[in-house]
């Protein structure tokens, strides 16, 4: 089975992130729920039944992508994200969505669930937040956005509104709406779907909470087993980032970082809370130093964007900070010693003749 990964190696199996299959379940359901056998899709997908049971296995974040815009040609449905948010239930975020149903309040679930989502997916853009006291959920830009990246988003933030009205027994639970991609047309879907004004083409991807919901008691709060499960989820949050050295703290920090410019050290240690020298000694006895760290996680996401992502070039050197496309040509020739345009050509040719495309 490729691309699969514990959560233990979660961040060093793929640049671009990686998903739990809890959510490819969820995306499996949605397809019989409009009405097709997702077996089909699962077995182009090299997918098994043991795969998709498995606690611990994950995919990556470009073959979660592709599967759902096959999902999409295969239903028809461009708006399966919104199937998704309904048909997802507390248990399908796994540890995190137990912990978070049985919170006290509304807000404090949906921060609960939002603050371990970690232990789940991890995305190279960055990580989901919370602001205004839990009234605010933000899922961080995966911009440039494409017929491959919408029902990421879509997913996400209706599953998040569908745990809402889970616990708060309420179906009005929201404010706004914002989606950072422009409208593809199905405004009214999308309204009805949420029951409040929804904005395209906004600055961020945003949930705003109605006013009285963030205190509403939650229908499944218990005060014992929340306590018990944030432990638990707390502890592994630990593990996971005890297992991070210097060197995979920065690069996680660099990727969302790198969008069209070039961080500098100063700039990451100031996010890691620590001195500029600091870091270049913590990563000198690691063997390495900031300026090849910048030039191998570009080297890495690159691979990566050219072989699972059908992202412009031009996009591909904006996302990874370059002055400009001539620019991150030349760098891609240094570490492969070929054009992108043409490995990709190269790449697609062959998994085509695999049959895996």
């Amino acid at each position: 089975m490729q691309n699969i990964a514990t959560p233990a190696l979660a961040g060093r199996q793929n640049s671009l992130g990686d998903i739990s299959v809890l959510y490819v379940s969820v995306l499996m359901r949605a397809v019989s729920a409009e009405g097709h056998d997702p077996f089909a899709l699962m077995e182009r997908f090299r997918l098994t039944q043991e795969t998709l049971t498995s606690p611990d296995a994950r995919i990556s974040i470009p073959r979660f992508m592709r599967l759902g815009q096959a999902a999409i040609e295969l239903t028809g449905n461009r708006a399966i994200g919104l199937t998704m948010g309904s048909l997802t239930r507390p248990v399908d975020a796994g540890l995190a969505g137990l912990a978070a149903q049985a919170a006290p309040t509304t807000g404090e679930a949906l921060t609960a669930l939002i603050r371990y989502s970690l232990l789940t997916s991890r995305n190279s853009r960055g990580a989901a937040s919370t602001s205004d006291n839990g009234r605010q959920a933000h899922f961080y830009s995966i911009r440039p956005y494409n017929v491959f990246n919408y029902f990421v988003v879509d997913s996400v933030m209706a599953a998040w509104t569908s745990f809402l009205r889970t616990i708060s027994g309420r179906h009005r639970v929201l404010e706004r709406v914002a989606i950072e991609y422009p409208s593809i047309g199905l405004d009214a879907t999308f309204e009805q779907w949420f029951g409040c004004p929804v904005q395209f083409g906004a600055s961020s991807n945003a949930l705003t909470l109605a006013q009285d919901i963030g205190g509403t008691p939650s229908l499944q709060a218990q005060p014992a087993v929340h306590t018990a499960l944030t432990r638990q989820c707390d502890e592994l949050l630990q593990k996971i980032r005890l297992g991070w050295t210097t060197r995979d703290r920065v690069r996680d920090l660099l990727t969302p970082l790198l969008q069209g410019v070039t961080p500098s050290l100063e700039t990451i240690a100031a996010r890691l809370g620590i001195a500029p020298w600091t870091l270049r000694r913590q990563l000198a006895d690691e063997q390495t130093g900031f300026r090849e760290l910048v030039d191998q996680t570009r080297k890495d996401l690159a691979a990566e964007y050219i072989r699972e992502t059908k992202t412009s070039l031009a996009e591909i050197a904006w996302l990874l900070g370059f002055a400009n496309p001539a620019a991150f040509h030349k760098a891609y020739r240094r570490w492969f010693d070929i054009s992108p345009g043409e490995h990709r050509k190269q790449f697609h040719e062959e998994q085509t003749r695999k049959g895996i495309r």
